[in-house]
């Protein structure tokens, strides 16, 4: 099995010692359920345009959260302060306010950030999948860990796209260009990379948009079968997606977190008047 990252281990050693060397974690984990990223008191910036305003939020582990709301309400934004990918824009910040993971703030100084986005992989609304063969695809990420044993490249990627149901139809063509294959294969390829570094929590950003219905339904059958090793947050603008695919849902409008329930309560006896015109169409 390939070494994976503790938590712990995102942060830096100190400057006088080497950096802390990759390590497999404990085999018994943590009872599905239980929080694992705990967002506090959030105000996020571009510039000098609030995005978020004071979020609270409690993800729990092994769960799928959705993340839904109209355009412009804060929902990527924020599942892109989750393995700060937000720090790639210059004006983009973070003013007040905390996102732990296992009990670590993401956001102190002594992060690693990449060993950060090692154990919080991202799946993006358009499949890009490298320019390379199905196989360097997923061995990507490992090749960049230094791992070149060809038996446990082998091993990682018959696991990782069988992880992404992907396995019985491109295992003949391994060595062909990802770029040949259908949208929805190539999601699944780009889920499947993701997966093969071995993260905790996989971020999805409407992963579905492009897709056509079957397509869209393999993918949401995936994420079902996903949730049994990974924590998963997915932002979708569709309704009867986050229905199907989460436990528990968050709805956003003008950069507030307005109601966070279980997805059944959400759509069937929300809190909020905002949340029950929304879910129901009246507005957005």
């Amino acid at each position: 099995m390939p070494a994976t990252i503790t938590m712990d281990q995102i942060k830096s050693s100190p400057p006088t010692a080497n950096r802390a060397t990759l390590a497999t974690p404990p085999q018994k984990s943590a009872p599905a359920g239980r929080t694992l990223i705990d967002i506090e008191k959030l105000n996020f910036f571009y510039g000098e345009s609030q995005a978020l305003h004071d979020i609270n939020l409690a993800i729990p582990e092994k769960k799928v959260t959705a993340f839904i709301g109209p355009s412009g309400c804060g929902k990527s934004t924020l599942l892109r302060c989750l393995n700060r990918m937000n720090d790639l824009i210059d004006v983009a910040r973070v003013a007040s306010g905390s996102i732990k993971i296992h009990d670590i703030d993401i956001y102190a100084p002594d992060v690693d950030v990449i060993e950060l986005r090692k154990r919080v992989g991202m799946v993006f609304q358009k499949s890009n999948p490298f320019p390379k063969s199905i196989y360097e695809n997923i061995t990507y990420g490992l090749r960049l860990q230094g791992v070149a044993d060809k038996s446990r490249l082998d091993e990682v990627v018959e696991r990782s796209l069988r992880g992404a149901a992907l396995w019985d139809e491109v295992k003949d063509r391994l060595h062909t260009s990802g770029l040949g294959l259908s949208g929805g294969q190539q999601q699944r390829l780009c889920i499947a990379r993701a997966i093969a570094v071995e993260p905790e929590i996989i971020l999805m950003d409407e992963p579905c948009s492009a897709l056509d219905p079957i397509a869209t339904a393999k993918v949401e059958e995936l994420i079902h079968e996903l949730k049994e090793k990974f924590t998963i947050v997915i932002v979708t603008h569709n309704m009867q997606q986050a229905a199907r695919c989460s436990d528990r849902t968050a709805f956003f409008y003008l950069g507030k977190l307005i109601e966070y329930a279980e997805t059944q309560t959400i759509f069937m006896n929300p809190g909020n008047p905002q949340t029950e015109a929304y879910v129901s169409g009246r507005f957005g």
